[in-house]
């Protein structure tokens, strides 16, 4: 079933297929979406969406503009993304998001972002090509 028609169903759920990275580094938040004017910190992010603290009340599938940042770096990424789920859990659970589109050259640049956060992370000496296949390619777990 494409993930189009998965969608269509009302149980349909995200699968991210690729990676999920953390979106803390040493213990901090350091990616972040803005949503409707608001600034939220993410839990992971992967190159197919991210999921954030939130409770099912947000969860309605809609698609909305984000922009997302990370610490230290004045760029943002910006684009179209799409909620398709929430878990429940302690404080609300977790709202997750799918990528719909991205705005010029947004998907790379997350790509470099995430390359450089697998590296900064790693507790093991990565070159940037052992990273970005890490990001590329599929989840680990």
């Amino acid at each position: 079933m494409s993930d189009e028609q998965n969608e269509n169903d009302s149980g349909w759920q995200e699968r991210r297929k690729r990676q999920r990275f953390l979106a803390t580094r040493d213990g901090t938040t350091c990616f972040w979406v803005v949503m409707e004017g608001q600034k939220r910190p993410l839990n992971d992010l992967s190159l197919e969406g991210f999921g954030f603290p939130g409770d099912a009340a947000e969860a309605g599938r809609r698609d909305f503009e984000f922009e997302l940042r990370l610490d230290g770096i004045p760029d943002k990424i910006r684009g179209i993304a799409r909620i398709v789920n929430h878990v429940p859990g302690e404080h609300g659970g977790q709202v997750g998001c799918r990528f719909v589109s991205f705005i010029g050259e947004g998907e790379a640049d997350l790509k470099d972002w995430l390359t450089t956060h697998v590296i900064w992370s790693s507790s093991v000496r990565l070159s940037e090509k052992e990273a970005a296949a890490i990001v590329s390619g599929p989840s680990l777990i």
